[in-house]
């Protein structure tokens, strides 16, 4: 059966106050607008979601809580796993290998450089550094999650692109 991941790096953040930590980190003026705006852009091509899982880094808690807004999935219920938070490619991989096998379509905030590596290890594509705030489409046919290792890229998009 068809399933779908958005692989979403969370939006520009604030380097302005050096006594955050790097997890209290904020987003930045740009990073405010980009978030719901990518959020906008997933609702007018009729995404929808049935389990987000994000960091709980504060710039990907803000990314998170803002596209799940714009999709009307419930902010209360994403998952906020801390194994996340600057994770490699195979640690973010093993989270989505544990999704539930009711779940036909998963969006995952993470950070770089481990999401656009993720990224490109699931499409088989080097796709390089990708910006903040993308959001990666995939989709994939296999019967439950701990077989999905390759996907096909439906779309990536990001703040600045132009079509």
């Amino acid at each position: 059966m068809k399933h779908q991941l958005l692989l979403i790096r969370h939006a520009k953040s604030d380097w302005g106050d050096s006594s955050l930590s790097d997890f209290d980190r904020p987003l930045n003026v740009r990073g405010e607008c980009d978030a719901p705006m990518m959020g906008e852009r997933l609702a007018a091509r009729d995404i929808r979601i049935e389990r987000m899982v994000s960091s709980p880094a504060r710039r990907a808690r803000s990314t998170a809580e803002a596209i799940a807004r714009s999709l009307a999935f419930p902010v209360q219920d994403i998952d906020w796993m801390t194994e996340l938070y600057l994770a490699n490619p195979t640690g973010m991989l093993d989270v989505i290998q544990a999704c539930p096998d009711d779940i036909r379509s998963l969006a995952l905030i993470g950070h770089n450089p481990g999401i656009s590596h993720l990224t490109s290890r699931l499409c088989n594509s080097e796709l390089g550094d990708l910006p903040t705030c993308f959001v990666a489409h995939l989709e994939a046919e296999f019967d439950a999650w701990h077989q999905a290792e390759m996907f096909s890229l439906v779309d990536l998009d990001y703040p600045k692109r132009s079509d």
